[in-house]
């Protein structure tokens, strides 16, 4: 589980309200980046939270619903496969960052996996590896990762020759054979696939 030692770090600096954030799918060659920021009571803490990359599907789902029931504030951002096509990933995912942040409310400090930021109403601090080491990031990264698999499902749906609903548009073979066979879907990012 997450611990609070960056947490108990900015507590101890005055910053009570504090928010943890993290990104979802910046590898996938479908879909959204997906970021959460999630503000949870650090006195009622859920068990079990992680970084979403090491638990099970099942796991981050009934954790989800905990977290749900628990949060205090939080929001989401998607952002489209044509904007990462535009902007770059990374850029993307910053913008998403951003927005996260800016929407919040009463919050003094945000955690945040791994990316700098700037242009934001609230400070932010990074951390490294931050979604296995920060309480409220695990946290963040589980809502994003069970927000972004749900849409990957839908799109499923819309274009089911491409495994979506398994995959949630990461490049494993059946995926990209896929894409060799058939071209791109309209939600394909075609700045990942150039070399498909």
């Amino acid at each position: 589980m997450g611990s609070l030692q960056y947490e108990n770090n900015l507590i101890s600096q005055g910053k009570l309200r504090l928010a943890g954030m993290d990104e979802v799918g910046r590898g996938s060659l479908a879909g959204p980046v997906t970021v959460a920021c999630v503000r949870l009571p650090l006195d009622d803490l859920i068990e079990g939270i992680d970084d979403s990359k090491k638990l099970t599907a099942s796991k981050r789902e009934k954790l989800f619903d905990i977290i749900m029931s628990k949060v205090i504030d939080y929001q989401v951002v998607h952002i489209d496969n044509r904007v990462i096509d535009r902007i770059n990933i990374l850029n993307a995912t910053k913008l998403a960052m951003r927005q996260c942040v800016n929407q919040m409310n009463d919050i003094d400090s945000v955690l945040v996996d791994a990316i700098q930021l700037s242009d934001t109403i609230y400070p932010t601090y990074p951390i490294i590896g931050g979604d296995a080491l920060s309480y409220l990031i695990g946290a963040a990264s589980i809502v994003a990762k069970v927000i972004r698999d749900r849409i990957m499902v839908q799109y499923d749906e819309q274009y089911p020759q491409y495994g979506l609903a398994s995959n949630k548009g990461y490049g494993t073979k059946q995926h990209m054979d896929a894409i060799r066979r058939l071209g791109a879907s309209p939600i394909h990012r075609t700045t990942f696939i150039t070399r498909l």
